[in-house]
């Protein structure tokens, strides 16, 4: 019973010892515990903070990029529309460039028709030419008028009856009848003529009658005196002044088609404000 108790005791004590070992490990286990859970909230913590800073920088960039895209498309409808502009200007440019071209050798063609058909009376008393566009016919007094007169001489109708053959064959041509003088005052001033300014009116309305005479509509005709105020020469020699002593027929192609697409693209340009 001796040993027995002795070895009851050695076994308590050895008990005894394990259990405060126990004790101790545990202890040390629950510290170690408690340090993992405060170190997992603190992670847990770092990792939501971290995770809810990333989440706002991808609404934030979603933002953007939305953003981003809803320029992009606002860009590609405006490029889009400047290109369907672009190409309606393009063509209208084309057809006022090709009615440009149509216009100038319009031009071209009564210029050459003209000299044609007045091949025989150019020289100094007749000058065909072309300037802004337009055909000028200058005819001297010499030719047409002897000196104070308004009617005009055979030769200088002759030269007019070949004018308005063709000048009828060319309906979309309007021609103007300027009639000019120089500077030396009308020297038989009468009820109906006072002075150069009438003189260079009756003789361009008689010019008028001739080539209406010679089968051009009158509605395509405007006579016009401009007296001594538009010389081609200084009025300082009797060479000088009978050059300006003349009749100029300016021909004009009607320039409708032309006047039709300057009006649509400034109605379009309107518009498009």
């Amino acid at each position: 019973m001796r040993l027995t108790n002795k070895r009851l005791s050695e076994d308590s004590a050895q008990t005894g010892n394990a259990l405060r070992r126990t004790r101790s490990l545990y202890t040390q286990l629950t510290d170690s515990y408690d340090k993992l859970l405060k170190n997992s909230d603190r992670a847990m913590a770092d990792k939501s903070a971290d995770y809810n800073k990333v989440a706002k920088d991808l609404a934030r960039r979603e933002a953007e990029l939305g953003e981003l895209d809803t320029n992009l498309r606002r860009s590609k409808a405006d490029i889009d529309k400047l290109n369907a502009d672009l190409k309606v200007r393009e063509a209208k440019l084309a057809e006022l460039t090709q009615a440009l071209a149509d216009k100038d050798k319009a031009v071209n063609d009564l210029r050459a028709s003209v000299s044609n058909a007045l091949r025989g009376f150019q020289g100094t008393d007749l000058q065909v030419k072309m300037k802004d566009g337009k055909v000028y016919v200058s005819l001297s007094e010499q030719l047409l008028f002897k000196s104070g007169s308004t009617k005009v001489d055979p030769k200088g109708q002759e030269a007019l009856k070949q004018l308005a053959a063709v000048l009828k064959n060319q309906p979309d041509v309007n021609v103007v009848v300027e009639g000019h003088t120089d500077n030396v005052p009308f020297s038989r001033p009468t009820a109906a003529m006072q002075d150069n300014w009438d003189l260079s009116v009756l003789r361009a309305t008689e010019i008028a009658r001739l080539i209406t005479a010679g089968g051009v509509e009158p509605q395509r005709i405007t006579a016009s005196g401009r007296s001594q105020y538009i010389p081609v020469a200084q009025n300082d020699s009797p060479q000088n002044k009978a050059l300006n002593r003349r009749t100029e027929i300016i021909l004009t192609p009607k320039l409708n088609e032309l006047l039709k697409i300057l009006d649509s693209n400034s109605t379009t340009s309107t518009s498009g404000k």
